[in-house]
């Protein structure tokens, strides 16, 4: 038999609960034995667990208290019910985060529903948040200044991310931000960004979309202010070349 406390404990509710329990006629209160107190059966323990399991998921307390003394099949069923208003609950609860999320980016608020998907694909690939943000931002000048060339700038970056190579130099890129501008590993990558740029014949005088790009970058890192520089200098020996 256990006393007031150790019935609470064993339930993990306060006495107070208890006593209001008592108070709304969800749990039977038991008479005092010739001590003066009042003795639990392990039968209460597991009527307040449920009682206390039911209220924490939300149910009235006067349904509680129908649940408690209904038939096994009906009970089951009231359960289920409650399970998937419980998971329908969940679902709106994640919605709301997720709007959250994006309200706290403000991504959603003034880009296109593509280009919101492929700053979250930055993301899962492993850009940096940071380099995640300037791409916004060239989203937003863009769509104020060539609103026309949107549709299929996003559909072309959402492409770019389907190619391993470009891929890797996206991400290499992303790390070369903070390095040094005459760092080894500098060279390198303008070697393979401007053997990219004759592969997919691109060159440095770009549409006014690349050039947000570059100058959004540029503004934030001397390394890439050297890269842009050289790659600059190339394409422009290889207009001139004989």
């Amino acid at each position: 038999m256990l006393t007031i406390s150790q019935l609470a404990a064993t339930a993990g509710v306060t006495v107070r609960t208890v006593r209001h329990y008592h108070h709304v006629g969800l749990l039977p209160e038991p008479e005092r034995d010739a001590s003066g107190y009042r003795r639990y059966s392990a039968q209460a323990a597991v009527d307040l667990i449920r009682i206390r399991t039911l209220a924490d998921a939300g149910v009235p307390l006067a349904r509680i208290d129908a649940l408690l003394h209904a038939q096994p099949a009906e009970f089951a069923a009231a359960i289920t019910d409650i399970d998937a208003a419980l998971q329908r609950k969940i679902d709106q609860l994640t919605e709301h985060r997720r709007r959250i999320a994006e309200l706290a980016g403000g991504e959603s608020l003034v880009l296109p529903p593509g280009a919101v998907v492929n700053l979250n694909r930055m993301r899962s690939l492993g850009v940096s948040e940071r380099t995640v943000r300037l791409e916004r931002d060239v989203w937003i000048l863009m769509q104020a200044l060539e609103p026309e060339s949107m549709p299929q700038a996003i559909r072309d970056k959402a492409a770019s991310f389907d190619d391993p190579e470009t891929t890797r130099l996206y991400l290499a890129c992303d790390q070369s931000l903070d390095w040094d501008p005459h760092d080894p590993r500098v060279d390198q990558l303008i070697d393979d960004l401007d053997a990219w740029e004759i592969a997919h014949d691109q060159d440095s005088d770009r549409a006014t979309s690349a050039a947000l790009v570059f100058s959004r970058i540029t503004e934030t890192s001397p390394t890439w202010q050297r890269i842009l520089a050289v790659l600059a200098h190339r394409a422009k020996q290889r207009r001139t070349a004989p």
